[in-house]
């Protein structure tokens, strides 16, 4: 069963997106009760404030002692007795800055690359029902029924997304050029993401195909389908049912495969005859 926790880590991994520990220590000098923090996007926040006389270590609790504002890494004292922050006093905070991409945004391209990677296929399984009969369970792959094997490609193709979001960003750059000369070209880094992003058979996306190639997953995997039939007699699609294995006892479920050629569809609202051979 693939971890989401575990999946994180790899496209932490692949993008160079790590957790990094922060530790941020502030004097009282009753003037202030908001600190801003040195590192931002952060999560995991534990705040303490330290007295000397008398010694005591009091821990803060949040929405009652502080508001924490995770995006820009700031922290306000609201508990009267440390807002603003006294003589003798010390607020230590101890955290993690999550990085570009913070884990609830990880999840989102997570379960975007779940879809796209198991996306009309299912899991079957076979059992004895209470009667007797052996029927054959078909659960559509997710997250928690993903074989291991294919765990890498989920991350591979979540940290696709990633950076196509990292690319979307820097392509609003524009190179800078000053008459002293300088020249700064921060198009580069647009371009450097798109050539790691790759194509078809390079980069990460070429990784990726490969893989699922190998593998036969996937949106591009290779699939059998089944070719409909049109009755001479009614000029109307024959039904198609799903195949069954031999001992399978269950009802046949009936198949929709999709029709093409909408586009040569009557818009003129004229209505056909009922007999054929009254065209007018």
């Amino acid at each position: 069963m693939a971890d989401t926790a575990g999946i994180i880590r790899r496209i932490r991994n692949e993008i160079g997106d790590m957790q990094s520990p922060f530790l941020d220590t502030y004097l009282g000098a009753d003037e202030l009760a908001s600190y801003d923090l040195s590192e931002t996007g952060v999560t995991e926040v534990t705040a303490k404030v330290t007295t000397v006389d008398p010694p005591a270590t009091v821990d803060l609790v949040a929405d009652t002692d502080y508001v924490l504002d995770s995006a820009e890494g700031r922290i306000v004292l609201i508990n009267p007795d440390f807002s603003p922050l006294h003589h003798g006093q010390t607020l230590i905070v101890r955290g993690v800055a999550q990085g570009l991409f913070t884990d609830a945004d990880l999840e989102t391209y997570i379960g975007d690359a779940v879809q796209q990677h198991a996306y009309g296929r299912s899991k079957v399984t076979r059992y004895r029902d209470a009667h007797g009969f052996i029927r054959y369970d078909r659960e559509p792959f997710t997250l928690e029924n993903l074989p291991a094997v294919e765990e890498p490609l989920v991350a591979y193709l979540a940290a696709i997304n990633c950076l196509w979001t990292l690319a979307t960003d820097a392509a609003t750059d524009i190179d800078i050029s000053t008459a002293e000369g300088t020249f700064v070209p921060r198009t580069q880094r647009y371009r450097q993401l798109m050539q790691h992003i790759g194509d078809a058979t390079t980069g990460l996306q070429g990784r990726y195909n490969t893989l699922a190639q190998q593998l036969n997953v996937g949106l591009g995997r290779i699939e059998m389908f089944t070719l409909r039939r049109v009755s001479r007699t009614t000029n109307r699609l024959v039904p198609v049912f799903e195949s069954r294995e031999y001992d399978d006892s269950s009802r046949p479920q009936r198949l929709l495969p999709p029709i093409d050629g909408q586009e040569y569809e009557d818009e003129s609202n004229v209505p056909s005859p009922t007999y054929p051979g009254l065209w007018g």
